[in-house]
């Protein structure tokens, strides 16, 4: 018989299930206001591995560990003038910040994949710090998805992508609603001289420019891979994906963006009628497993302006484009 996590509601008494079985090693899923993440306890080598097992996920590629509190930041890394300004004005929130790991940091090095430096973040989704409190320890949680495949912003969108061949440790799916921001935390590297993005998310880089005074560096394509969502192939649905187009093709799914009908006798959702940049970013991910579970021969995607939280969003389009 095939194991499935158990799906728990809120409640004092599933938190307390649910930090239990941290505690104990296994995995929990468990919302936050970017896309829900794939729990365990970040100190504990064999409960982050089973993480890696549990999504299929290549070993060189790094997990995000998740704090309550930001002052719990400093027993982990070597926090710098500029980490210190972006956590006060950012945290909690959806910016990971990559910096050195102390010499006796407590996290299992397999989150860091060998690196010296650590991807940590203080999310502000409150049942997710909830989580971390309760279990009393940081958790490493990348998206609670199959590797690769399209991150999950609801509960169901994480029961749907582990129906088959489910790591036994994995235990609870926590549902707390639909992830507000609907896309990955921006990633920020500050462990070198020049702070530089890694992955843009709802913290766009102009804020992150504002807040220190100084301009804001791009990771180059051979950038090491040293936080999660570098890799060039991720968020993929099944079908292929075809960008920057206001015609399907036929057989295709058509994701819109924008005012303006649908094409008619074909499969569509718009991320945004209203041209909506925050709306487009929290349907994203919902609206491509959506199409995607009508088995379309492809999903041509309309073009979304390369700003603000557009440049997120055609990030994410376009590692999905890559096969």
């Amino acid at each position: 018989m095939t194991h499935l996590p158990e799906v728990l509601p809120r409640s004092t008494m599933t938190m307390t299930s649910a930090a239990l079985a941290l505690q104990e090693g296994r995995l929990v899923a468990f919302p936050t206001e970017t896309v829900y993440g794939l729990g365990a306890d970040a100190t504990n080598d064999k409960a982050v591995a089973a993480i890696f097992a549990t999504k299929g996920r290549p070993q060189f590629n790094p997990l995000i560990v998740h704090i309550a509190h930001s002052d719990e930041a400093a027993g982990l890394v070597t926090l710098n003038e500029a980490a210190h300004a972006l956590m006060l004005r950012f945290w909690p929130g959806p910016l990971t910040l990559v910096l050195k790991r102390l010499p006796d940091c407590p996290i299992s090095l397999l989150c860091s994949a060998g690196l010296d430096t650590l991807a940590i973040r203080c999310p502000s989704h409150p049942l997710a710090r909830e989580l971390i409190e309760a279990a009393g320890v940081p958790l490493a949680a990348p998206s609670a998805n199959r590797s690769g495949a399209v991150s999950p912003t609801t509960a169901q969108h994480v029961a749907e992508s582990f129906r088959e061949n489910v790591h036994p440790d994995f235990a609870y799916i926590l549902a707390g609603g639909r992830s507000a921001v609907g896309l990955e935390s921006t990633v920020l590297d500050l462990s070198g001289d020049i702070p530089t993005l890694l992955r843009p998310g709802a913290v766009l880089r102009e804020e992150i420019e504002e807040t220190l005074g100084q301009k804001v560096a791009l990771a180059q394509a051979d950038h090491a891979i040293s936080a999660p969502g570098m890799l060039a192939s991720h968020y993929a649905p099944t079908a292929p994906v075809r960008l920057n187009t206001r015609t399907p093709q036929a057989g295709e799914a058509y994701l819109a963006f924008g005012p303006g009908k649908l094409p008619a006798g074909v499969t569509s959702l718009n991320l945004s009628e209203n041209a909506d940049l925050e709306e487009a970013a929290a349907n994203l991910f919902a609206y491509l497993r959506q199409l995607d579970a009508t088995t379309p021969a492809g999903i041509a995607v309309a073009p979304v302006p390369e700003v603000g939280l557009g440049i997120a969003i055609n990030d994410r389009l376009r590692r999905a484009e890559v096969r």
